[in-house]
């Protein structure tokens, strides 16, 4: 049966709802308060301020908590008035995939994977863990059972947990691609798309940092982005990265890769590939109404997260302010 097409007017309320949710993330101003704060918990006022639950910042589990918190919260809230739960699924398939690596790895090493896992995929992270470990795969959603079939079996069989991440990650940009079309948004779509392209560019200049020839790129390049795999590994072997991603909004991210190959620094590269996907996200800014707010939310949260993480994980460490400004993303808002 055909699903059910879902109009722009549907998402009217949650539209509303969500611009209004918008001034409760973390700006860039609200960033540099954290960065400035005199101590941690001055820090982490500024997020209670914004509606996370308060805690300590005494260590990165407690950090972990507060996010996995206030991520539930957000798929939670959305879920309750978005007219396709669907869209909202599509985010929630990169922790599946992190799940299923880190207990394979887990299990490869005989260790406990149990903290370092993420209750934010369409499974449980409790019933994902227990499913690989008891070989019940055919529980696990979509694409995944082949999968981690297929990436248990390397890691068991070589040891090499890149090439067993490699074959989840490139079972994981399919299913998020797949479950963006089926949505019906293109726009969504697109942001999947280029998230992977973002994936691509990276394996690309890291890949030549490391002397790789084109035999290893070529295995760790992913289809279904804008610019096709086999262009990209063209380039990367021809040294002109920069001349294929031009006409994109990846151009600055390039040119940050080419300087990396040069100087060895990776820090603003791997900046720019992310603001590059903000800088996508942000057209939606300027739509009314539609799935477009609700992705863009979603994206604007993820960015969030990995900029508290950054700044809190930063000043546990003793990490200079500058030095985590370099670090941090561009903000949504």
């Amino acid at each position: 049966m055909a699903k059910k097409t879902v109009k722009d007017t549907e998402y009217l309320f949650i539209s509303a709802r969500i611009r209004a949710m918008e001034r409760r993330l973390l700006t860039a101003a609200r960033m540099e308060r954290m960065i400035d704060a005199p101590t941690d918990e001055d820090a982490v006022k500024v997020l209670s301020e914004i509606g996370y639950d308060e805690f300590s910042p005494a260590s990165e589990a407690e950090l972990s908590r507060a996010l996995a918190a206030e991520r539930e919260r957000t798929f939670q809230d959305l879920y309750r008035f978005v007219p396709d739960q669907a869209v909202v699924d599509v985010f929630k398939v990169k922790y599946d995939y992190h799940n299923a690596k880190t207990v394979l790895k887990a299990r490869a090493m005989g260790a406990d994977a149990g903290r370092l896992l993420v209750d934010a995929g369409r499974v449980s992270a409790e019933k994902l863990a227990a499913a690989i470990q008891e070989g019940t795969l055919e529980t696990l959603p979509g694409a995944m059972a082949s999968a981690v079939a297929e990436a248990a079996e390397v890691l068991s069989t070589t040891g090499d947990p890149q090439r067993s991440d490699f074959i989840l990650d490139d079972a994981y940009f399919r299913e998020m691609l797949q479950a963006a079309e089926d949505t019906g948004s293109a726009f969504l779509k697109r942001y999947v798309e280029a998230t992977i392209d973002a994936a691509n560019l990276r394996s690309a200049v890291r890949s030549l940092r490391m002397h790789k020839d084109g035999a290893f790129l070529r295995r760790v390049l992913f289809a279904g982005g804008t610019i096709p795999a086999d262009r990209v590994l063209s380039a990367a072997l021809g040294g002109s990265l920069e001349e294929l991603y031009r006409p994109t909004v990846f151009r600055a991210a390039a040119e940050a890769g080419t300087a990396a190959l040069e100087s060895g620094r990776l820090t603003a590269f791997e900046k720019a590939c992310d603001d590059a996907v903000t800088t996508f996200v942000a057209n939606a800014k300027s739509v009314p109404f539609g799935a477009e707010v609700v992705i863009a939310y979603l994206a604007a949260k993820e960015i969030e997260f990995t900029a508290v993480r950054i700044i809190l994980s930063g000043r546990m460490a003793g990490i200079s302010g500058a030095v985590i400004r370099e670090r941090l993303r561009e903000s949504y808002v």
